[in-house]
């Protein structure tokens, strides 16, 4: 491939992230998205986080950050994503797929704790599952979403929504939010990393 190629790619890519900055609803999302972790972590409280294939990925990288570090040592903040093999294999096989994460969350959340599905789509039925569940058992929800929203955007408190076609442009936003999340979460939390 060329060097047009690849500054074409780029550039969309920064088109994509112009685009949500400069929308107004994206911000406060984020804004309220920061309060929502910082609320929970102050009142001892736990961050579920789930997502399929790529979006999976991306909700073991955030909770793997929150509970390990990102940039300096601190106190590990309590987060777990949902869907380890072999309770989806148990869970997808007895019950049916949708109800792999609805099931580890039911066995695990508690009211006050929070619950984030990432959904390029805003359809997937496991995420939409897993965010009634938080509805009706005082788990505040949080959406990472793509496109216009989908079904989830409706169902979570908090909807962040990339408004972009493909998944890759979609998800590649949603991991600047969830590294920007993290560090207004610290820098409230552990203002003597960012002194």
């Amino acid at each position: 491939m060329n060097r047009e190629y690849w500054k074409k790619n780029l550039e969309q890519a920064s088109q994509v992230l112009d685009n949500f900055i400069k929308n107004d609803v994206s911000m406060a999302g984020c804004i309220q998205f920061s309060s929502i972790l910082v609320e929970a972590y102050r009142a001892q409280k736990n961050v579920f986080i789930c997502g399929n294939g790529g979006s999976h990925c991306d909700s073991m990288h955030f909770a793997e950050e929150l509970t390990g570090r990102y940039r300096k040592n601190r106190r590990p903040l309590g987060a777990l994503a949902l869907g380890d093999a072999s309770h989806t294999t148990c869970v997808s096989n007895d019950y049916g797929f949708e109800f792999i994460f609805s099931r580890q969350l039911e066995a695990l959340a508690r009211p006050g704790d929070v619950c984030i599905g990432l959904s390029t789509s805003g359809n997937s039925q496991n995420v939409i599952k897993a965010i009634e569940y938080a509805k009706t058992n005082g788990i505040t929800s949080v959406g990472l979403l793509g496109k216009n929203g989908g079904k989830l955007k409706e169902l979570v408190d908090t909807a962040i929504i990339v408004p972009a076609e493909t998944s890759d442009r979609i998800q590649e936003i949603h991991i600047k939010i969830i590294h920007i999340v993290i560090e207004s979460v610290e820098r409230v939390l552990f203002p003597e990393n960012y002194a």
